[in-house]
């Protein structure tokens, strides 16, 4: 499939998992190439769960297909890293964080990487990995948006 347009700005990410509602979220402990990002459950308080997708360079103009990089809503230096085909979040320069497109599925989007690999949530509380595409339910996600980039 085509990669499809995506609005830059504040999203939360569903996962498609069996259970309650999942959100992609970034972990409170770091280990060696940064927080790793799991689906977890609605925090009360969405901090950690609540991400800007935007395009690798800032105030980049829009071009069909170009991919998008992700970071943290409250934290705009730390950004989707792809090491060992797992997600992580860390604070490293944007030029070094993971690409993304998206592609439309039944149900929903596929997350792909620059690599072409999905992102998968096998349940709630792993490690997101990335795998080749398939047509599976835990390869499915929703993006909630929320509002434009905030400018402070």
């Amino acid at each position: 499939m085509a990669p499809i347009p995506v609005k830059p700005g504040k999203y939360k990410i569903h996962a498609h998992i069996i259970g309650p509602t999942s959100l992609l979220t970034a972990t409170e402990y770091a280990v060696k190439h940064g927080a790793p990002v799991i689906t977890d459950r609605l925090n009360p308080l969405p901090i950690e769960q609540e991400w800007i997708i935007d395009y690798p360079e800032a105030g980049q103009e829009p071009v069909p297909g170009a991919p998008y990089v992700i970071h943290l809503a409250y934290h705009p230096a730390a950004g989707l890293v792809v090491p060992e085909d797992k997600l992580f979040v860390n604070s490293v320069p944007r030029s070094d964080w993971a690409k993304f497109t998206f592609e439309r599925v039944i149900g929903g989007i596929k997350i792909l990487s620059d690599k072409g690999l999905a992102l998968r949530a096998g349940h709630r509380g792993a490690q997101i990995e990335l795998v080749a595409p398939k047509p599976e339910f835990q390869e499915t996600w929703t993006l909630e948006y929320l509002g434009p980039i905030p400018t402070e």
